[in-house]
């Protein structure tokens, strides 16, 4: 499958592995690197925990939009923030833009990753659990790839050497 778009948006739930393996292929796909969380951060000068405990999750939501239908980059790795996919008009804008590759992993697996989730900035519901999240954007983190990769049992290179086969 050849991919005209010169962008690769990475999108999955938080522990997945979308800033690592995101660095990784951006060195050896010879683009850019983009961190939405941290231009978030950047802009304004906050963690997103912060911008949740004060400001609530919406508000998260509401930022990450922005922050996504703002950016017009070329050849570039995107690793997007996990509530992404609420917003339609922000995936319509990096579904144009590039390549939306999913870094599935399973919730066992995220769950020992992610370690205390009040300390991760998610811009989820409060009365929501890690596991009802997860359920919750599976569905959209599939309606929006282009292209799946089961990150189980393989290593960073791993992913991005499928991503790369799976691009080219």
């Amino acid at each position: 499958m050849t991919h005209s778009k010169s962008n690769l948006v990475l999108i999955g739930m938080p522990g997945a592995g979308k800033s690592t393996v995101g660095v990784i292929l951006a060195k050896q796909t010879s683009r850019d690197f983009v961190d939405t969380d941290v231009l978030i951060q950047s802009s304004h000068k906050r963690a997103l925990q912060d911008i949740v405990d004060t400001d609530g999750y919406l508000a998260l939501r509401k930022i990450e939009e922005r922050v996504l239908l703002g950016l017009s980059v070329q050849n570039c790795v995107i690793a997007t923030g996990g509530s992404a996919v609420y917003s339609l008009r922000a995936m319509d804008h990096l579904v144009s833009e590039g390549c939306i590759v999913f870094l599935e992993v399973d919730l066992p697996e995220l769950e020992t990753r992610v370690g205390d989730v009040s300390m991760r900035g998610l811009a989820k519901r409060p009365d929501q659990n890690f596991a009802d999240l997860f359920h919750e954007r599976c569905a959209l983190y599939r309606k929006y790839a282009e292209i799946t990769i089961n990150c189980a049992s393989l290593s960073h290179e791993e992913v991005c050497a499928e991503i790369i086969r799976r691009t080219a």
